[in-house]
């Protein structure tokens, strides 16, 4: 493991004001960060973009299930009852000859970090060459724009599943974002590599074209799961409860259980955006459900 220019403060940041009283509802500025470790032949970086508090009410992780029995979870798991901090994490592969980068936070007019976290990485956005997006929801798409509305990434091909595009396409608001990228986009179908080492996995539910990214070198995995779990401790103690930022609760239900009980059963490393920076590690079996285990490759 190199962990490169990451302040101790930023790994010990408790989200100041979230911690105690009213809960802060949306997206939470973060110091940035960016931890860097080896998969076989490729150097990747985990990059911390912002953070997202997720009230406990029911309606969002848990769907259904009420918000007592999620506090339940939650206090078993020493963390407070009322409210899901989730981190917001990008990833960065460098490979010869290419800076790709898999998904792009919230945006600077939601208090996105990312740039900070690729200059921490030694990285500016204009050498990035790739950027793969797992879905068009804004903590993932909304990083694409500058906040003059022009593309973050100006050299960068972007590209996605096509039925995700599609579906991005019919979304009204996101009318200022497909003009801007459209002459970037390059759409794919999941199951062949995009880039030597890097394929696509259809995970549909969360979005209609959601998709996750195995990345291989030299005999070493490693999944970026995107959104078929948004909670380190919820919606893998209970991967059964419905998700409300699911596009498609029952079709996100099926997919989750399945990817989580494959990953478990196959032991690979998992980078996972939304679970405490820097979201790498395993997913394990736990009773009836999972559990997450972090910690980065061994130093080799």
């Amino acid at each position: 493991m190199v962990v490169i220019r990451l302040a101790l403060a930023a790994m010990a940041f408790s989200f100041g004001g979230c911690a105690r009283g009213a809960v802060v509802e949306g997206p939470v500025a973060t110091p940035p960060a960016a931890v860097a470790f080896r998969l076989g032949a490729l150097s990747l970086t985990s990059l911390r973009d912002a953070a997202f508090v997720v009230p406990n009410n029911g309606q969002d992780i848990g769907a259904g299930a009420g918000p007592a029995a999620v506090a339940g979870v939650l206090a078993a798991a020493g963390a407070a009852g009322d409210r899901l901090v989730l981190s917001v994490n990008a990833l960065l592969v460098r490979m010869p000859g290419r800076l790709v980068l898999i998904d792009t936070g919230l945006g600077p007019t939601d208090h996105g970090g990312l740039p900070a976290s690729l200059a921490l990485a030694g990285v500016s956005p204009d050498q990035i060459t790739d950027v793969l997006i797992t879905h068009g929801h804004g903590d993932h798409v909304g990083g694409l724009l500058r906040a003059d509305g022009k593309p973050a990434f100006p050299r960068a091909t972007v590209r996605m599943s096509a039925r995700e595009w599609a579906w991005m396409k019919g979304k009204s608001a996101n009318r200022a974002l497909v003009a801007a990228i459209a002459p970037k986009v390059v759409t794919f179908a999941p199951g062949r590599p995009v880039l030597p080492g890097i394929t696509p996995i259809a995970l549909y539910g969360h979005t209609p074209g959601h998709v996750g990214y195995e990345i291989v070198s030299a005999g070493q995995r490693l999944e970026d799961i995107g959104d078929i779990a948004h909670s380190s401790i919820v919606s893998l103690a209970r991967p059964d409860w419905a998700d409300g930022f699911d596009e498609d609760r029952k079709a996100g239900e099926t997919t989750r259980r399945a990817e989580l009980a494959r990953l478990a059963a196959g032991g690979e490393r998992v980078f996972a955006p939304h679970f405490p920076f820097p979201g790498v590690g395993r997913i394990v079996n736990r009773g009836s459900g999972f559990a997450w285990r972090p910690g980065l490759p061994a130093t080799r």
